[in-house]
C-alpha cells in the first residue's frame, strides 16, 4: 500500500476537516459527509464549527438551533443524532469521545463506517472505514465477485489486511480519496497507483465492480403548495417527531396525481384547512429530493380575509420565517415570497 500512501500525500484535496484533526472534528465531518458530496459539506462544516467549536457547546444547543444550522443539507436525522451523541458523550464520558469500537457503536446514529473513521482519523488507530469509495477500490482490486453489501465484513477484513501497521490512517484516507477521485463509477485507471495490482483492471472488467443489490426506484410526488397569508403573517406547519420532515417547517400542501395538478384545486386546500382563500398569484415550480422521493412542488400565493387558529398549523410573521428551519423544497418556495 506504499503506492497509495505516496499518491495520497501528493494528491490529497484540501478540506477544512483535514486541518487540525480531532475526534470531534472527524465525528462532525463524517456525519455530514454521509450521503452528501464533500464540496457541498464545506460551508456547512465551517458554519457548524464556528457555532459549535467543541462538543460541550454542541451538547448545550437546542434541537431547533441544530436543525436550522443543518437546513438544506438533508437527512436531518443526522443532525438530531449529532446532538444526542454530544449530550451522551458529555454526560457519560466527561466530554471525551470514546476510542473503542464497542463504545462508539453504542452511540445513536454511529455505524461501522463512522466508528471506523473516528478511530482511524481521530485517533490514528488501525481501523477500517468502509464507505462506497473504498468498496469500489477494493472490489476492483481483488475482483470481489460477491454482493458487496451482504459481504461487507469480508471486504472490511480485506481492507484491514491491506493497512500498514505504521500510520495506517494515511493509507485508509488514501483509499477513500482514490475512490472519490480516480476509482469512481467510470474509473480513470491509467491514473491509478494500484493499476499494476488491480485484477479487474488487468482483466478489463473494472466497471463491473462492485456488485451491488438493485436500488429501489425513485417515487415521484406532485404537490399543490399553499403560501397562505393574512396581512404580514403566513400559515406554516412543523413536521412531527418520527416523520421524515420532523422539526422542519413547510407550507400547507396537498398530494395530487401527475396529470391532475390543476384539478387538485384551491377548493381542496380550503376543505383541508376549513378556510376560504383568495388566489393572489401562482409561483414558480420547485423540486425537492429526499430519501427515495422526488417531489414536484406547485406553489400558489393565497390570502385570507380573517385569521383563525387551525389545528396543527401556526401563523408566523413574514420577517421571522427565515429564522425557522424549512425543508429544502419549501425553503425554495419561501425565497419567492
Amino acid at each position: 500500500m506504499e503506492q497509495v500512501r505516496k499518491w495520497f500525500l501528493e494528491n490529497r484535496r484540501s478540506f477544512p476537516w483535514r486541518e487540525g484533526v480531532s475526534a470531534y472534528l472527524v465525528l462532525v465531518s463524517e456525519v455530514m459527509l454521509q450521503q452528501t458530496r464533500a464540496s457541498v459539506v464545506i460551508d456547512y462544516f465551517n458554519r457548524w464549527m464556528k457555532r459549535f467549536p467543541t462538543i460541550e457547546m454542541l451538547s448545550q444547543a437546542t434541537e431547533s438551533e441544530v436543525i436550522k444550522l443543518w437546513e438544506g443539507l438533508g437527512y436531518y436525522s443526522r443532525a438530531r443524532n449529532l446532538l444526542e451523541i454530544a449530550k451522551e458523550i458529555v454526560s457519560q464520558y466527561d466530554g471525551r469521545i470514546p476510542d473503542t469500537l464497542a463504545e462508539l457503536l453504542r452511540l445513536k446514529g454511529i455505524g461501522d463506517y463512522t466508528a471506523g473513521a473516528i478511530l482511524a482519523f481521530g485517533f490514528h488507530k488501525k481501523s477500517v472505514a468502509l464507505d462506497g469509495n473504498v468498496t469500489r477500490v477494493v472490489s476492483r482490486l481483488v475482483a470481489f465477485e460477491k454482493d458487496a453489501k451482504k459481504h461487507a465484513n469480508e471486504l472490511r477484513q480485506i481492507v484491514y489486511d491491506l493497512l500498514p501497521d505504521r500510520e495506517p490512517h494515511i493509507v485508509m484516507e488514501g483509499l477513500i480519496e482514490l475512490g472519490a477521485t480516480i476509482c469512481a463509477k467510470n474509473p480513470l485507471c491509467n491514473l491509478c497507483p494500484l493499476k499494476e495490482n488491480c485484477i479487474a483492471y488487468k482483466k478489463g472488467i473494472a466497471t463491473t465492480f462492485p456488485i451491488l443489490p438493485q436500488r429501489k426506484p425513485i417515487t415521484e410526488l406532485f404537490r399543490l403548495v399553499g403560501c397562505i397569508s393574512f396581512q404580514n403573517e403566513y400559515l406554516v406547519k412543523q413536521g412531527e417527531k418520527g416523520k421524515i420532515m420532523a422539526s422542519l417547517f413547510e407550507f400547507p400542501y396537498i398530494d395530487c396525481e401527475k396529470d391532475l395538478i390543476l384539478s387538485c384545486s384551491q377548493k381542496k386546500l380550503e376543505q383541508l384547512l376549513e378556510i376560504q382563500l383568495k388566489l393572489i398569484a401562482p409561483l414558480q415550480r420547485e423540486k425537492h429530493h429526499f430519501t427515495r422521493y422526488r417531489a414536484h412542488l406547485f406553489p400558489f400565493h393565497f390570502e385570507v380575509s380573517s385569521k383563525r387558529e387551525i389545528l396543527g398549523y401556526r401563523w408566523v410573521k413574514k420577517n421571522l420565517l427565515n429564522t425557522l428551519p424549512f425543508s429544502s423544497g419549501h425553503k425554495k418556495v419561501l425565497t419567492q415570497l
